[in-house]
């Protein structure tokens, strides 16, 4: 997996300084590690946009002022219900050979059947959360569907094999379902007007 730097400052944990580090376009967030004490930063809410629309997951190396790199993740984002704006970030450290559980985008790969017969891809998971070394963690999580017939869902049971190699470990629930090749929709007919019989129609309602 590829990594990208993010520049973070120390920041006082309170409502208030919160409040003007986000008018100062910095948006707050914590970094943890088991065993460790939190550590409350602050991140450029353009860098952190950048990360969080992207659409690949990738180790983040949290870069402080003295110039201290460590190794991350980002675990949690929270968004303003209003705006959708990024509001709060928490990131994850760890150590060299850790296994992690990470949420990573979902991509789709091979000529399915079913869309060769007419019928639409309906993708319904767009990221699931694996578990390895971060090493063998891939940006996003390509997935075959070379097998689908029309009608048909894939279910993160059904996954090929070949996606995860026995590299890593696809977490959730065996029947959560994972893209569905949907029937295209049938337009209903307008029923035929015969002219004659409302030709009769309108010649009976004047004779009356």
């Amino acid at each position: 997996m590829e990594s990208i730097v993010l520049n973070v400052e120390p920041r006082i944990c309170n409502k208030n300084e919160a409040k003007k580090l986000r008018k100062e376009g910095k948006v707050p967030a914590v970094v943890y590690q088991k065993g460790i004490a939190t550590v409350h930063v602050c991140v450029s809410e353009l860098s952190l946009d950048k990360l969080v629309h992207s659409s690949a997951s990738r180790i983040v190396e949290l870069e402080f002022p003295d110039g201290g790199k460590k190794r991350s993740f980002l675990k949690d984002v929270q968004f303003d219900r209003v705006t959708d704006q990024v509001i709060h970030a928490d990131f994850q450290f760890f150590s060299a050979g850790e296994v992690l559980e990470m949420e990573i985008p979902t991509s789709f790969t091979g000529e399915s059947p079913g869309v060769v017969a007419g019928g639409n891809m309906q993708v319904i998971q767009h990221t699931l959360t694996v578990k390895g070394k971060p090493s063998n963690i891939p940006q996003h999580l390509t997935i075959d569907i070379s097998g689908l017939e029309l009608g048909q869902t894939m279910h993160i049971s059904e996954i090929p094999a070949e996606t995860f190699d026995g590299k890593f470990e696809i977490m959730g629930d065996p029947d959560t379902p994972v893209v569905s090749i949907l029937a295209p929709k049938v337009e209903a007919e307008e029923p035929e007007t015969d002219v004659e019989e409302a030709a009769e129609e309108i010649d009976t309602t004047t004779e009356e």
